[in-house]
């Protein structure tokens, strides 16, 4: 059930890692919050900026744009992106679409925490 709750975005200070959560749905105006939250992020110096889907249900295609957006901003400031906690269907979407060519995606915490260590290792 889409219950269209706010996207909660990184109420912590700006550090070189960041994690925005997004709403159970992705559409334009979550989108927008989420994009803002973002790229406030990256001109802060944010180097690894996280996008948490796990409250996610649904992303429509105005949502899809919007996260390119964020990946070509964080691609001009130097910053990696890593979608975590995404469903099938949406990793599917993802997949089918192209986004997963230009992101990391991390299955849960555990998987982040070792993207996390190979990016400071690398």
């Amino acid at each position: 059930m889409i219950t269209h709750s706010e996207p909660v975005t990184s109420a912590q200070p700006v550090t070189e890692k960041s994690v925005i959560r997004a709403g159970d749905y992705l559409n334009k105006l979550s989108g927008e919050q989420i994009e803002y939250e973002c790229k406030r992020q990256l001109e802060a110096g944010c180097k690894e900026l996280v996008v948490n889907f796990a409250e996610t249900e649904l992303v429509n295609s105005i949502g899809i744009s919007i996260l390119l957006g964020i990946i070509d901003a964080a691609s001009s400031n130097g910053a990696t992106v890593v979608f975590s906690d995404v469903n099938e269907t949406t990793v599917e979407l993802f997949e089918m679409l192209g986004l997963s060519k230009h992101v990391t995606i991390a299955d849960s915490a555990p998987q982040l925490t070792k993207i996390w260590q190979n990016m400071i290792i690398s």
